[in-house]
């Protein structure tokens, strides 16, 4: 509950420094931590659903900024930015490219994959090992790439 308790006490004092920007980004996510305790039915929100619920509006966030910048909603895209910033600044950082190919190598080898059809495996073993760290879409890269050579 220590996130839930985070996100709420930077909306408090986002709303004393009267920074809307920054007050909506924190009510949305706070509002997402809330529907997810109502869904599960629980007296608090765990971390680890805190973190599922912040990536989920991050990529719907990011979906929204792709989708304005080919309508050519500068300001839209730009207000979606503003809220990402702050839905990052509460996830885990992830992991980097050269660490996700060490795990990418290591996960090869112990699921035996040897071509692009493994790739299941590979990005299973992968996503079970090191879920809360990966960018899935950095991992199937790398993969992709190291069972492609």
């Amino acid at each position: 509950m220590a996130l839930f308790q985070d996100v709420s006490s930077a909306l408090t004092v986002a709303m004393k420094a009267r920074d809307a920007a920054r007050v909506t980004a924190l009510r949305n996510i706070r509002a997402g931590f809330i529907e997810a305790q109502k869904v599960d039915n629980a007296a608090g929100v765990s971390d680890e659903r805190c973190i599922e619920v912040l990536r989920r509006l991050a990529k719907m966030r990011q979906e929204s900024i792709e989708a304005f910048d080919a309508g050519g909603r500068a300001e839209m895209a730009a207000a979606e930015r503003a809220e990402l910033a702050v839905i990052a600044s509460f996830l885990p950082a992830q992991a980097s490219e050269a660490q996700t190919e060490v795990w990418a190598k290591a996960a090869i080898t112990e699921t035996g994959a040897a071509s692009a059809r493994d790739m299941g495996k590979v990005m299973g073993a992968l996503s079970k090992a090191h879920k809360d760290a990966l960018d899935m879409k950095v991992a199937r890269a790398v993969v992709e790439r190291l069972l492609a050579g």
